[in-house]
C-alpha cells in the first residue's frame, strides 16, 4: 500500500505586512478599534469590509489588501469572503443603490412592472448605474417588508411600498439630496461607532490567545514535518 500524498501546510499571510496605504486614517483607527473586540483578528474581517465599503461606496482592491494586513489574511481570502454576500460590493455602484424585491408577495403586488419603469426612467438594466454615478439599480430577493409591497430598499433603508410615482419622486430626492438625512451615501452601513466586544476578562481573553497561537504553531510544525517526510 503506497504512502499517501502529503498534504501541504496552508498558505499564510505575511507575518510582517506591509502598512495600510489606501484606508484613511479615520477608517483605519475605526478598523484597528473593530478589531480590539475580537478575540481573534480575522474574525474583524466583514465588518472591516464594511468601513472600507464606507469610505469608497464599495471594496476596492486597495482596501482589500490593507484589511488583509490589518487582520492577518491574504486578499484572496478578503475577496473570497466579500463576494459572497450581497450587502458587499467588488465593484463600483452608484451613490444610492436601489433594490427592488421581486419575491412573490410584491412580484403579486407589481413588482414586475415597477422594476420595468425603473430601468425604463433611468435608463439602465438591472444592475447597471446612471452615467452621473447617481443611482445603482438592483432587482432583490425577499427584502423582509412584505406587508408593503412591491418592497424598496435605498442603501439598505426600508422607504416603503412604492409605485412608479413615487419611485420618480424618491430618485429626484435622492439626486437632490433631500433624502441625505436618513439615506447616507451607499457604504455607511450603521452611523452609531460600536465600542464593546465580547464581555470577557482581558487577562483571560489574553491567555486564550496565548495559547490559540502556540496551538496554531504546533499544527503548522506537525504539518511541515509531515511534508518533509
Amino acid at each position: 500500500m503506497s504512502e499517501p500524498t502529503p498534504i501541504a501546510a496552508p498558505r499564510r499571510a505575511s507575518l510582517t505586512p506591509a502598512a495600510p496605504t489606501h484606508l484613511n486614517a479615520d477608517i483605519l483607527a475605526r478598523a484597528r478599534q473593530l478589531i480590539a473586540l475580537y478575540p481573534e483578528a480575522r474574525s474583524a474581517l466583514i465588518p472591516l469590509c464594511h468601513l472600507a465599503q464606507e469610505q469608497d461606496g464599495w471594496l476596492t482592491p486597495e482596501a482589500m489588501v490593507d484589511i488583509a494586513g490589518l487582520v492577518g489574511v491574504t486578499p484572496s481570502e478578503v475577496l473570497g469572503t466579500a463576494s459572497f454576500y450581497d450587502m458587499l460590493h467588488t465593484e463600483p455602484v452608484g451613490r444610492h443603490v436601489v433594490a427592488v424585491c421581486t419575491n412573490i408577495a410584491c412580484l403579486l403586488a407589481g413588482a414586475a412592472e415597477l422594476l420595468e419603469h425603473a430601468e425604463d426612467s433611468l435608463g439602465i438594466g438591472s444592475g447597471g448605474t446612471t452615467s452621473d454615478g447617481a443611482i445603482t439599480i438592483e432587482e432583490a430577493e425577499c427584502l423582509a417588508d412584505c406587508d408593503r409591497a412591491p418592497c424598496v430598499q435605498v442603501n439598505h433603508r426600508y422607504v416603503g411600498a412604492q409605485t412608479p410615482e413615487s419611485f420618480d419622486r424618491l430618485v429626484a430626492d435622492l439626486r437632490s439630496g433631500a433624502r441625505d438625512a436618513d439615506i447616507p451615501s451607499h457604504g455607511t452601513l450603521i452611523r452609531v461607532q460600536r465600542t464593546t466586544g465580547i464581555e470577557a476578562d482581558p487577562a483571560a481573553v489574553a491567555e486564550e490567545r496565548r495559547l490559540a497561537a502556540e496551538a496554531r504553531a504546533a499544527r503548522d510544525a506537525s504539518r511541515t514535518d509531515g511534508g518533509a517526510g
